[in-house]
Parts: structure tokens; sequence; C-alpha cells
């Protein structure tokens, strides 16, 4: 919710895009659900998921999106021709640009998460050369060495720190990193490990 209000008062400034996991399903199963703490709100926030932009292009050469490419989404005149306003589907290229991992052999390949397809450095420079871009910026796994993961401790396992990527006015890009918040132990209090997490 933090991210909505900072959307709204920084709205020339800021771009939120959805991730993989903005499905009402999906929210409840990773403790979105938990964490509001009330069904309308969570049920109000889910449905706002299916109205943020699937992707962003920064001054026509920054492309910025939570999974990866696909093969059939290959320019920004494909990804405008999806219809956005839906949930995100099972399959198809809404849900390759949701879910596609970068991987560290070349090519495609088929993803073993059952969504979208893992691709190479190669596809991420191909992108690139073809559109004129200069970076193709994921949140979804570490991505080619220029990436920014948004969760610490994914699934209350990994003991990571997360990090957001900023863009100066000459689109020179910085990290800003945060550690997990510590478990305590208790119930209700941040950092709690949600019982379906051990």
């Amino acid at each position: 919710l933090f991210f909505l209000f900072y959307r709204a008062r920084y709205c020339e400034r800021v771009t939120i895009l959805p991730g993989n996991r903005g499905s009402r399903q999906i929210t409840y199963v990773y403790g979105f659900y938990e964490n509001i703490g009330n069904e309308n709100v969570w049920k109000y926030c889910t449905d706002l998921f299916g109205y943020l932009p699937l992707t962003a292009l920064v001054d026509r050469q920054r492309f910025c999106l939570h999974g990866g490419p696909a093969p059939c989404t290959d320019t920004p005149d494909h990804i405008r021709a999806l219809g956005r306003l839906q949930a995100v589907p099972h399959e198809g290229p809404m849900c390759d640009l949701l879910w596609s991992d970068p991987d560290d052999r070349g090519g495609w390949g088929i993803s073993p998460r059952g969504a979208g397809y893992t691709f190479g450095q190669d596809i991420s420079e191909t992108l690139n050369q073809a559109n004129g871009l200069t970076l193709v910026s994921g949140a979804h796994q570490l991505c080619h060495d220029r990436n920014a993961f948004s969760a610490p401790n994914y699934c209350y396992r990994c003991g990571h720190q997360a990090a957001i990527t900023g863009l100066d006015e000459t689109l020179k890009y910085s990290f800003l990193q945060f550690d997990p918040a510590p478990d305590r132990g208790e119930p209700g209090v941040t950092g709690h490990t949600p019982d379906h997490f051990l």
C-alpha cells in the first residue's frame, strides 16, 4: 500500500509495475491477504493490480518489467497491443512478461516454474539492439548482472537483501538496498514467518 500512496504523491516520477504474484489466489497464498488483514481492502488492492501497466519504457532506452521478455513480445508495440484490463492469464504473452526468468544459458528455454520462459543474455542483447534500448531491467530474479530483486528474504528462507532501482535525470541507475525484517517470533509482528511457510 505504501507504494500506491507514493505513486499518488509523485505521479510524475513513480510508476508501479505488477509482479507475477498480483492475482487474488497468489496474494492469498504468499501472505498479502494476511498482511492487509481486511478482506475488502485486499480485494480492492488486487483489483487495482489489473490496471497497472505491464511494462515501462523510460526515455525510450530503459525497458522495465517484472519478469522478462517472451518470444512473441519482442517490441514495445507487441506489448501495447495486449488487452491489459484483465486478470493475468495462466499462459500467453501477458503471463510470460511477468513470469519469465533470466538464465545463464543462451537462447529461450522452458521455465521450470510452468509459466513463462527462461532467456539468456543473448536474448536481452538482441532485444536491446532491435529496439534501441540500453538496458532491460527486471525484478524477478538475478538478471544478467543488472537487476534489483525486490523481495528481501524471499519466502522467508533465502536471507538476501532486496533493492529498488533508481534513475536520475541522466538515466544513471543506482540501487537502494534494504535488509529483511528480523523474525521476532511474535504473531502479527513484522518479520514473523507465516505458518504456511514453516
